[in-house]
């Protein structure tokens, strides 16, 4: 069976759902398929189940059907590095901070790892479903391009444009994508997508024959857009969802920082009806707010001089103010960050916010690991994900929830604990129920407007 590359014609086309939603969809109908995607660039991450690190888009693809999660299913991950440099992580495992100019210099020698990734997902899978990145025709990085070219071309999988028809110009993006791919992938396109459409589906009966007629090119579907608070891939996907707050009973602010990472903590927050969730960039926001998270960072030490600078100090460093602080945010809270082998920064030693007594030390090697945790009263499974040691990996005081661990919110004790203690009246909800269901009704949704048959059709071809 051939395998499957999901390419956008834009950055932030729907990639990532549409290739969760047709890898649901595919095993639905009793076909063996994985998700893959090359090279990510994304600080959010999850720990898989053979230890690793990987995106978030393909570990949700992945967890929504039940997988075994794997390193191959995101060989190449790159984070915040500081100025000219990201940091990597290869098949699941951190290597260090790479130059971006060395890293495309060098792309050749990572093309074996994405290749052996992906033949390792197919020996167990007939079908992977891998998803491509930004545009597949920046020509003058087309050489370069590991999630796109790359894979459709070594691996000859069929090929599934995605046009966000909100952007506008549209038809230009399909046939411009279309006429600059190279003619071995031009003729592996089994046709296009149009996304995120709003208004009358009639009025675009002409585009279709256009596109098809013109262009000669199948619409595979119209999608009217559908919100989908879950899986979020990168900072600003996230601040692209859609909440209705007129049942908020509390004002929950999360502290946007430059560098914020590991933002799906915030999922059950988004789709809580008693939450109102804002993301806050200056310290007089806080004021309406109940509760302040205070988030995951790749860079805890830029970000928390960031904090100091904009005037964040006052406020997270009092016993008045309610705070949850997660990984990055918890090292805050110390009174020291020491970093003296310059793993994550050029500081030696900064003064944190002093909530909690003590030091947090910065070690070469990464904590990477998942399980079920007791914090804050509560059995809590979650993953970490950090550098920092602490003596302790939880810490509660006065109005103050702090802990290394990432997933806390997804725990509706947790959750219903915390907001109960702001207002009585707060019922709280299931979240593992609400994501199943919500699961399963975007993919219907997509099923209702995609043609599968085809595209099934398409890949035992």
């Amino acid at each position: 069976m051939n395998s499957l590359s999901i390419f956008g014609t834009s950055s932030d086309a729907g990639k990532s759902t549409l290739s969760f939603a047709i890898t649901y969809l595919l095993h639905h109908r009793g076909i063996s398929a994985a998700p893959f995607k090359a090279q990510n660039v994304s600080n959010n991450s999850q720990v898989t189940d053979d230890g690793g690190e990987i995106a978030i888009p393909q570990y949700f693809a992945a967890e929504a059907i039940g997988l075994k999660t794997t390193s191959y299913m995101n060989p190449i991950l790159l984070k915040s590095g500081g100025k000219s440099k990201a940091h990597m992580i290869i098949n699941g495992k951190s290597v260090g901070n790479k130059d971006v100019w060395e890293y495309y210099r060098d792309i050749k020698t990572l093309q074996p790892i994405v290749k052996e990734a992906f033949l390792k997902l197919k020996e167990e899978y007939d079908c992977i479903v891998a998803e491509g990145a930004g545009s597949p025709v920046e020509l003058n990085l087309m050489d370069k391009d590991l999630s796109n070219i790359f894979v459709a071309d070594e691996f000859n999988t069929k090929i599934i444009l995605v046009a966000d028809i909100q952007r506008g110009g549209v038809f230009a993006s399909i046939y411009g994508v279309y006429k600059l791919l190279p003619k071995k992938l031009r003729e592996n396109i089994i046709g296009v997508i149009v996304n995120k459409f709003q208004g009358d589906m009639t009025l675009f009966d002409e585009g279709r024959v256009i596109i098809e007629k013109k262009f000669g090119i199948k619409v595979l579907g119209v999608v009217p857009f559908k919100p989908f608070n879950l899986g979020f891939e990168d900072s600003e996907s996230i601040m692209n969802y859609i909440q209705y707050t007129s049942k908020a009973k509390i004002k929950v602010g999360v502290i946007k920082l430059p560098h914020i990472s590991n933002f799906t903590d915030f999922e059950p927050l988004v789709v809580d009806k008693e939450v109102e969730l804002v993301f806050i960039s200056n310290a007089s926001d806080i004021a309406t707010c109940q509760v302040v998270v205070l988030p995951g960072s790749k860079r805890v030490v830029d970000d928390l001089l960031w904090l100091k600078e904009r005037g964040f100090e006052r406020v997270l460093s009092s016993k008045k103010q309610k705070i949850v602080a997660i990984c990055g945010g918890y090292e805050m809270m110390f009174e020291r960050i020491l970093d003296p082998d310059a793993v994550e920064s050029e500081f030696k030693e900064v003064f944190g916010f002093g909530r909690i007594k003590g030091e947090v030390v910065f070690a070469k090697e990464k904590i990477v690991k998942k399980g079920c945790y007791y914090l804050f009263g509560s059995m809590i499974d979650g993953y970490e994900i950090h550098n920092g040691v602490a003596k302790k990996r939880v810490v509660k005081k006065k109005n103050l929830y702090a802990t290394f661990v990432h997933g806390i919110f997804e725990n509706d004790e947790f959750r219903y604990r915390l907001f109960y203690k702001i207002d009585k009246t707060y019922e709280g909800y299931n979240f593992k129920e609400y994501k199943e269901k919500a699961i399963k009704e975007f993919a219907g949704h997509i099923d209702k407007y995609v043609d599968m048959d085809f595209i099934q059709e398409a890949l035992v071809l």
